[in-house]
């Protein structure tokens, strides 16, 4: 009996024990609690800590891509003796990429933004909108009769859902930054923290909303109006009374990046991103895939599917060959001539449409024919110019105003606005930033390792005084100016010196995929062109990506026994 009390006592201190420590780990493992002090993340300054472990949305349009390494260039001969893909094993962070290429729809409700909040008609605004039209000419042929796209291919209600072409590389830049925008703008007021209906109804040129401005002035953004961006509380609960019943006042705040709502900024994908999504290798669990094999953006060495649904069809469109751009209408034909509406072919294995075929895409890089990979091999991108936020005279952020607006006049004559009223203004980055740094050294690195004087085969390194070889640039292309006068007449200085050696300097940028004017040989994911980034056509069009944080993958993987 003596045994049995003992036994009992035993299992009692037990079960108090294991309750205690149930208790403890409840309240350590409480959401509200900072694992860091401890104190109650629900307090004013807790943030960042309450928001601890919110995951990414994926913005409007987009499909997740999970990064990891591939073969970057092409393994096969290289027939046009280009000797720009050669391989090279790259590794890409995970990222969003548009499920298709942006289309006139989407394109179209750019533009009338533009003409709502910028009227063409007021001269100080007159550039914005033309600045940002597609170039319909672009269908032009000097043989051939192509009006009907001419007139109507950009805004006739059949062709919404088709890419949008006559767009250059700096247009589509400015596109994704005014995409960020907007789907920041709604999700603040998703969340209450822009007045409902503010982002349609309220908007002029004096007020328009910018992501980077509203992240470093929330209170200045959007005129300034507290009618229009509002504060909120940022736990969602009201607070309680404490033990001498008086209830604390909850200090309303404005959104901030911690709160983990806002978005990352719409861009062009670089090309190490793009020809991964393309070839989509996570489709393929075979080892000569895993070495770059792949020729297209779907399995097999083919263009027409092989399964027994759709056995024969065309999986995108493409130039078949000379004056064959669809095939025999009725039984062989790829369902296009020129352009198709997006989703008509079946997307590839990370379910993104059209990555071969359709119209080819700018990417961000400025092109050069070697990809560096001795200098870097991780999420590689050649193109970086750093800059930073301009502060005025009087210590403060300087934001675009509508009488600061910036023009630039493009080698075609083409007058595009710089910035907007309501972006911050930006400087090239100084010693400040650079002093002493290891991992970069200057502002502009378009031209590290290839362009710059170093890189010439005419630097002597033991020199300091530069000769007149050393000033030879690496790539001699020719230098063509465009001004235009206090009177708005443009001043064209073209350059006809016979010394030009390339076509190739800062201002070209590369573009992937084939497009309904190519071969197939262009559908290969590896494959690289260039074209000035202030030109365009009518077989490239782009794409929007949009960079991932927190964690590689979606969902959490199980971990190894």
């Amino acid at each position: 009996m003596k045994v049995n009390k003992i036994v009992v006592l035993q299992l009692m201190m037990s079960m108090v024990l294991m309750l205690g420590t149930a208790s403890c780990s409840k309240k350590s493992s409480s959401s509200h609690a900072s694992r860091a002090t401890g104190w109650d993340v629900d307090s004013q300054n807790g943030t960042a800590a309450r928001n601890a472990g919110k995951k990414q949305q994926a913005g409007p349009g987009l499909v997740f891509v999970e990064g990891g390494t591939f073969t970057m260039g092409k393994v096969q001969d290289d027939v046009m003796h280009d000797w720009n893909n050669t391989p090279t094993q790259q590794h890409v962070q995970s990222f969003y990429m548009d499920e298709t290429e942006v289309t006139n729809g989407m394109y179209l409700e750019y533009l009338e933004w533009l003409k709502k909040v910028f009227p063409p008609t007021e001269e100080n605004y007159k550039n914005i909108y033309e600045g940002a039209s597609p170039d319909t000419l672009v269908w032009r042929n000097r043989l051939g009769y192509n009006e009907t796209m001419t007139n109507n291919y950009l805004r006739h209600p059949s062709y919404a859902n088709y890419p949008v072409v006559g767009v250059n590389w700096i247009q589509a830049v400015e596109f994704s930054k005014w995409r960020t925008d907007r789907v920041n703008e709604a999700v603040l007021e998703k969340n209450g923290y822009l007045k409902k209906g503010a982002k349609t109804n309220d908007v002029n040129a004096e007020n328009a909303f910018n992501t980077e401005a509203y992240l470093m002035s929330p209170s200045t953004s959007r005129g300034g109006s507290e009618e229009i961006v509002l504060q909120k509380n940022p736990t969602g609960r009201k607070p309680r009374a404490g033990k001498d019943g008086v209830v604390p006042e909850v200090q309303n705040v404005y959104a901030q990046r911690s709160s983990g709502i806002i978005l990352p900024e719409y861009r062009l994908p670089t090309e190490a991103e793009w020809e991964y999504a393309a070839a989509a290798d996570v489709g393929q669990r075979e080892y000569n895939i895993y070495k770059g094999q792949k020729k297209y953006p779907w399995s097999g060495d083919y263009t027409r599917s092989n399964k027994r649904k759709n056995k024969g069809d065309q999986l995108a469109n493409f130039k078949q060959g000379n004056g064959d751009y669809g095939g025999i209408a009725g039984w062989s034909d790829d369902g296009a001539d020129i352009t198709n509406e997006v989703k008509s072919y079946a997307p590839n294995d990370f379910g993104l449409y059209d990555m071969a075929g359709n119209v080819a895409e700018w990417v961000a890089d400025v092109y050069r024919p070697i990809i560096d990979n001795e200098a870097n091999d991780f999420n590689y991108f050649r193109g970086n110019q750093y800059a930073k936020n301009k502060i005025g005279k009087d210590g403060k952020l300087e934001i675009v105003s509508t009488s600061n607006i910036k023009y630039d006049t493009l080698s075609n004559g083409k007058v595009i606005a710089r910035n907007l009223p309501g972006e911050i203004a930006q400087v090239p980055v100084d010693e400040q930033e650079t002093y002493l740094r290891q991992n970069f050294s200057q502002s502009n690195n378009i031209n590290y390792r290839d362009g710059d004087k170093q890189s010439s085969r005419y630097f002597d390194f033991g020199d300091s005084e530069s000769g007149s070889k050393a000033d030879q640039a690496m790539y001699n292309s020719p230098k063509h100016n465009v001004t235009t006068d206090s009177l708005g007449k443009m001043i064209r200085k073209y350059d006809n010196s016979s010394k030009r050696t390339t076509l190739i300097d800062d201002k070209v940028r590369v573009y992937k995929g084939g497009s309904w004017r190519d071969r197939a040989y262009w559908l290969d994911p590896a494959q690289r062109r260039y074209f000035p980034q202030d030109m365009a056509t009518d077989y490239i069009g782009f794409r929007c990506a949009m960079s991932r944080v927190g964690s590689k993958a979606e969902k959490r993987k199980s971990p190894r026994n």
